[in-house]
């Protein structure tokens, strides 16, 4: 079944703002809050496609790819560097974590209901940011990645005691004074930064927060076809965070693209000079090419002019968002001879004014400006 649109979930046009956008999605979360809704399983799914949908119109990058592919945007190998709560796998308590502050606080609905039932927040630790370097070569078939990472972990042998301050809530309630009356509203304990916890014990070599620094080889498996700038993320491997019930943070992982000695990158296309000696351009001769998938033989004909450009079709680099795959153009470059010897320029001399060697060309031989066009089309 087809996703339902992100600007139709939150009520909104697609020319809204990000104001607009903030305001679309508070209100639908204030609608469909589980703490309004209990036990009310359509409330709550509503409530995740409202989270998901906010989750990537707020991020200006995330949005510009929806709005120009849709969800396809995001349903592609990539995965984590699109979003999106129905594929992330996130839960109830990674919304109220990620996106508490729409509701003035730790994630709480007593502000807007009255006192409604609190909610314990699970404490996500901090991401780390990597970057990994690629070869074209590895872009164009995807690459399992084993890189080394100091994250902070929990120490072994932490124990935690309930928080004094929230009585293990997570949140304590704040009361103000407006015109409209006594207001209540949920905010995150500051003691325990809402965990509900805080530490009692800990062993030596540990942080004031329980955690330490170690190292952990961790596999990152890169989609092909990824560009420079694109960031991954590997969900949980980034730092701990202290509590019993906390999740750790995420490895956000941004490309690196190693550039070629001979290839070009243009989106999916890869582009190759190829020189040939004056001989074989006009006697023609069969050529290996490397490729970025390997080697490919190529047959250049005949009275083969310089500019000629061989288009291999489907030997380029694939799409990420899966749209095909880009093709491998060479481009043929006549060398010419910057020293002749005695006999060379005798002959040359010889056929400077005969007919085969002037100019002369016909329709089929294209312009530079035509053969730029015809690569982009």
């Amino acid at each position: 079944m087809a996703k339902q649109d992100f600007y139709e979930i939150l009520g909104l046009s697609k020319s809204a703002s990000q104001a607009e956008i903030k305001k679309g999605y508070r209100k639908m979360a204030i609608k469909y809050h589980p703490d309004k809704n209990p036990d009310d399983t359509t409330a709550e799914e509503n409530f995740k496609k409202a989270a998901e949908a906010y989750e990537v119109l707020s991020d200006e990058n995330k949005k510009a790819r929806y709005d120009q592919y849709g969800h396809a945007a995001f349903d592609g190998p990539q995965g984590g560097g699109g979003g999106g709560f129905g594929s992330g796998g996130m839960n109830m308590d990674d919304i109220f974590s990620q996106f508490g502050d729409i509701f003035g606080g730790g994630g709480g609905f007593g502000g807007f209901g009255g006192g409604g039932g609190q909610r314990q927040a699970r404490v996500k630790g901090s991401n780390m940011r990597i970057r990994v370097k690629l070869t074209l070569e590895e872009i164009a078939r995807g690459i399992e990645k084993k890189v080394k990472v100091r994250r902070k972990k929990q120490a072994q042998g932490v124990t935690y005691k309930t928080c004094s301050s929230c009585n293990g809530q997570g949140q304590q309630m704040r009361v103000t004074n407006t015109i409209l009356g006594r207001m209540q509203q949920a905010v995150t304990c500051s003691s325990c930064q809402g965990a509900g916890q805080m530490i009692d014990k800990k062993p030596s070599g540990a942080d004031a927060q329980g955690l330490v620094v170690e190292e952990e080889t961790v596999s990152i498996n890169i989609p092909a076809g990824v560009t420079e700038g694109v960031q991954l993320k590997v969900g949980g491997k980034g730092n701990d965070a202290p509590g019993k019930n906390s999740i750790s943070g995420d490895l956000l992982v941004l490309i690196e693209e190693i550039p070629h000695e001979t290839l070009k990158r243009e989106g999916t296309n890869i582009h190759y000079d190829l020189y040939v000696n004056f001989s074989e351009a006009v006697l023609g001769i069969s050529k290996e090419v490397e490729t970025v998938t390997g080697k490919v033989k190529i047959k250049i004909d005949a009275g083969t002019q310089s500019g000629k450009i061989l288009r291999l079709k489907g030997k380029g680099l694939p799409s990420i968002e899966r749209y095909g795959t880009g093709d491998f153009l060479i481009h043929i470059n006549v060398w010419t001879p910057q020293e002749l010897n005695k006999e060379q320029k005798q002959f040359f001399d010889k056929m400077s004014d005969n007919d085969n060697f002037m100019p002369n060309p016909n329709k089929s031989d294209k312009s530079f400006f035509e053969k730029v066009k015809d690569m982009f089309s």
